[in-house]
């Protein structure tokens, strides 16, 4: 599937509309690595914000749920499968332990939907040998039955994939090749473990960007590549439609619009892959329109209102027909876009403080981190922060308010295999500026397999220093989270 390009203009929507849009978001401090935009089945707008490139493979977190849907509807198509078979049907032996009836009788369809029937638990937490397993052996007495009501359950998606691979006997993405990728002309697509050996159905699909808008248009096709329907279009149409209510809170944002089988509603009779950090393809019919956007923004709640509610204003409602080639606006969004670069740090590069405390160490009073000593270097554009913990000794290079990438020193974290220690360190971008005459901000990014990110606050009082580290990471970055006081050794 290879795609024409053509000017924004030439399909109707603005140039200009496009940059402020991106102005937006950049306004806002979004760490944005990719941006996608297709109408009429041509791209007229791709950008990747340096490091990132066209070649990078990103993970797409929950999107990878909408893949699972994929592959039940091909199971569906197929005769293997029913989607009102209970899930005990496939899984008899791993029921043998569950006396709840609400989830013996949990089917398929209802799983698809998030309407199942017992409480999310943590295999992060629990850390199981095997993760098919250790959902079956949830203990909770508090169920209801499944298909009434609407909860995020990361981990029924998962048993989704997992019940691919059963009936199959194949890996997720193997079977997705066979029957999908290769006929849309798919590219690399991978997937990490889970313990027992499982894909990571629910959340650790990883592939590129311009693969996820294949996928994501397929599906705006209904079902159809090349005039070939290789999905049957009922059970696409159905995955994509509102099949239960999801604002349990009663609001009108973006993803209240209602869930189908593992993808999203939103606005104007769109929906969507939908993926942590922001990880999205939006698929908008009524104006022909696909849109697919990646970026690591754990942590900030306001980015995935502010990724959406904004391309509905600025690009998607006012889109029409065809507008006038505007050569200027076309040139201001090409340069505009040549200078995009991941977020770093905002503030000053430079505070008359640095000179006493350049290379000075400061030894920590007992901390969640485990952090003994730490010292800031500061070179002209950049500089390192040193500190001790468990591990030893380690340093984090920065640049100020630019971005310098390096492995991230922490040893330890998973990385084929979800939970599992792995040897292998995570790239990563951290960037660091001063935010007052007294106070050191670092932000650190990690841009590999796992996507997270952690701020380093630290502020400055005579001799004594106060230091504060918030992260966001699914299941890492545990050493970075915390309060800690220290004085000059």
């Amino acid at each position: 599937m290879n795609f024409e390009r053509c000017t924004p203009e030439e399909v109707g929507i603005s140039s200009a509309a496009i940059q402020q849009y991106i102005e937006t978001l950049e306004n806002s401090a979004l760490a944005t690595h990719d941006l996608i935009i297709m109408r009429h089945g041509k791209i007229i707008f791709e950008h990747y914000w340096k490091p990132f490139h066209k070649d990078f493979m990103h993970r797409m977190y929950s999107v990878t749920k909408s893949f699972v849907s994929l592959a039940i509807g091909f199971l569906l198509q197929d005769g293997k499968i029913d989607l009102d078979d209970k899930l005990i049907q496939y899984f008899p032996k791993e029921y043998e332990c569950q006396p709840d009836e609400n989830f013996r009788n949990q089917t398929i369809r209802h799983t698809l939907m998030m309407a199942t029937s017992l409480p999310k638990r943590s295999w992060f937490v629990d850390k199981p040998e095997d993760r098919v397993q250790h959902y079956f052996e949830n203990p909770s007495k508090n169920s209801r039955p499944s298909g009434t009501v609407f909860t995020y359950d990361s981990e029924g998606s998962f048993i989704l994939g997992a019940l691919v691979e059963r009936v199959t006997g194949m890996k997720l993405m193997e079977y997705l090749r066979v029957k999908l990728f290769d006929k849309i002309g798919v590219g690399e697509m991978d997937c990490l473990l889970c313990p027992g050996g499982h894909s990571w159905s629910d959340s650790a699909l990883i592939c590129r960007p311009m693969d996820l808008l294949r996928v994501a248009k397929f599906c705006m096709d209904k079902g159809r590549y090349n005039g070939e329907q290789i999905l049957n279009e009922e059970y696409v149409t159905a995955a994509c439609a509102k099949q239960i209510g999801c604002s349990n809170a009663g609001l009108n944002e973006f993803d209240d619009q209602g869930y189908g089988y593992q993808i999203w509603r939103s606005f104007d009779n769109s929906f969507f892959f939908n993926g942590m950090g922001c990880q999205f393809a939006l698929c908008i019919p009524d104006k022909d329109i696909i849109m697919v956007y990646n970026a690591d923004n754990q942590g900030n709640p306001a980015a995935k209102k502010i990724i959406f509610d904004n391309f509905f204003n600025l690009v998607s409602r006012p889109a029409g027909e065809p507008l006038p080639h505007d050569e200027a606006a076309l040139r201001a969004l090409a340069e505009y876009a040549d200078g995009l670069k991941l977020y770093a740090a905002k503030g000053e590069k430079h505070a008359e403080l640095e000179k006493e405390i350049n290379g000075v160490t400061y030894k920590m009073l007992e901390n969640p981190m485990g952090i003994t000593r730490m010292s800031l270097e500061f070179r002209e554009n950049g500089g390192f922060f040193r500190y001790t913990n468990a591990q030893g000794d380690k340093e984090i290079p920065f640049g100020l308010c630019q971005n310098a990438f390096s492995l991230f020193p922490q040893e330890g974290y998973a990385d084929l295999m979800g939970t599992k220690e792995g040897d292998r360190l995570y790239q990563c971008a951290a960037s660091a500026a001063w935010v007052s005459e007294y106070q050191f901000f670092i932000k650190v990014q990690i841009i590999d397999t796992y996507f997270g990110n952690f701020n380093i606050n630290i502020g400055f009082d005579g001799d004594k220093v106060g230091m504060l580290m918030v992260k966001t990471a699914e299941d890492f970055l545990k050493e970075y989270e915390g309060f800690a006081g220290g004085e000059k050794a």
